[in-house]
């Protein structure tokens, strides 16, 4: 009977000991720095107004997470959920909207527009959800072209367009706040290029952070996809959320994705980031 009780337990340390050491795809740590589970970043999320995903373009663990995190907002937040993304830009509301409605199918979006390289892997997945669901997906980003006009030619430039392209950028007296880490770093990383170099980027931030207020209902929920480096920090589009819709940071949630070669604690660097920070392998797959 001893004998076989050291046994079975000699099995379950064995099986324990098995599943511990399998390699982990992803770790969710909280701001400060301590591991969190999923669920308890989706309850926290789903209590907030606003929900920013910052993502590595290319991370596949992150735009799973997305496409999950949209899934269960919708499910709490039914017809007052709204979607948007920084990779879908003005210009394309349009056939966003008519693919949306069904009105054109994938070929045609695709022929009719300019999307990015990994749409097909990683974005439309969702927009496929948001069509199913009737769930309103919003194009927030600026056309390329006007943020490398103001890189080239500064703010100014700006003034010289006509009236329907100025509807595809935020009023092109936007501030910019220099003091911002995001934009401070900025400044020094690239200091060749200027101030224009910020602006360029503020442009980006700008709009999306007025496409977002604009949209809203009373009751609205919002979920936005972008870059980490545009919400990193609460700051980028979070900040101009705030100064275009007086809406304040607690009513806001934040992610950002990280790449480490080790998953057991999270750099010091990227505490703080952002109110969740998903960290994944270096080695992980790439989506492109």
């Amino acid at each position: 009977m001893i004998r076989s009780a050291i046994f079975i337990l000699f099995l379950f340390n064995l099986s324990f000991n098995s599943f511990s050491q399998q390699k982990e795809a992803y770790v969710i740590f909280n701001s400060k720095g301590k591991k969190v589970s999923y669920k308890q970043m989706e309850k926290a999320i789903l209590q907030k107004k606003f929900v920013f995903f910052g993502e590595l373009h290319n991370d596949a663990i992150a735009h799973w997470l997305q496409y999950e995190l949209l899934t269960s907002l919708y499910k709490k937040h039914q017809k007052n959920l709204i979607a948007g993304s920084e990779m879908y830009e003005r210009n394309q509301q349009f056939f966003i909207n008519q693919y949306l409605k069904g009105e054109i199918n994938q070929k045609q979006l695709m022929d009719t527009t300019k999307l990015w390289s990994n749409f097909e892997t990683d974005y439309l997945p969702m927009l496929d959800y948001a069509k199913e669901n009737s769930i309103p997906w919003i194009a927030t980003n600026t056309v390329r072209k006007y943020a490398s006009l103001v890189y080239k030619k500064g703010r100014l430039a700006l003034d010289s367009l006509s009236d329907e392209e100025k509807r595809l950028f935020a009023p092109a007296d936007f501030p910019v706040d220099l003091t911002l880490s995001q934009y401070d770093n900025l400044l020094k990383e690239f200091a060749h290029a200027g101030e224009n170099f910020v602006y360029a980027q503020a442009i980006k931030d700008a709009t999306m952070g007025e496409s977002i207020v604009k949209s809203l209902n009373e009751n609205s929920v919002f979920y936005h996809i972008n870059g980490s480096y545009h919400s990193d920090f609460k700051q980028g589009i979070m900040w101009y959320v705030n100064y275009y819709g007086k809406f304040e940071y607690d009513e806001m949630i934040s992610i950002s994705t990280v790449n480490q070669n080790s998953l057991k604690k999270l750099d010091k660097a990227y505490r703080g980031k952002a109110d969740f920070i998903i960290c994944t392998p270096e080695t992980m797959t790439k989506t492109h």
